[in-house]
Formats: structure tokens, C-alpha cells, sequence
């Protein structure tokens, strides 16, 4: 699984980093989320997934 951000569209809502902490975080900027862990194992697949379904502004998307 791969995480993909676009940082074009991330308005830095935090609703990924609430469904997924280990694998999002908001940058020293606070502009835009950042992704921890690009690769993560398949165990935060539900996490990731929710993170995906959650984000406002669809900036999300995983990838093969």
C-alpha cells in the first residue's frame, strides 16, 4: 500500500492525522498534512482507509 497527498488540494483540516496518527501528521507550516510513513504496513490499512473517506477536500488516495 502506498499513501499519495496531493499537497495542492490539502487545506490542513487534521482529519487524517485523528483517523490516523501514526501515519499523518499537520507540518510545522500548518498548511498541509504530512505523511509520516508513505509505505505502511497493511495492520493501518483500516486507518488509512478511514483517513481517505475523511478528508474534506479529497486530498487522499492510496495507491499501489
Amino acid at each position: 500500500m502506498k499513501v499519495v497527498l496531493d499537497k495542492g488540494l490539502c487545506a490542513a483540516h487534521g482529519d487524517c492525522v485523528v483517523a490516523a496518527p501514526e501515519v499523518f501528521d499537520i507540518g510545522d507550516d500548518d498548511d498541509t498534512a504530512v505523511v509520516l510513513d508513505e509505505n505502511p504496513g497493511e495492520d493501518q490499512r483500516p486507518a488509512v482507509e478511514m483517513a481517505v473517506r475523511v478528508c474534506p477536500v479529497s486530498a487522499l488516495r492510496i495507491g499501489d
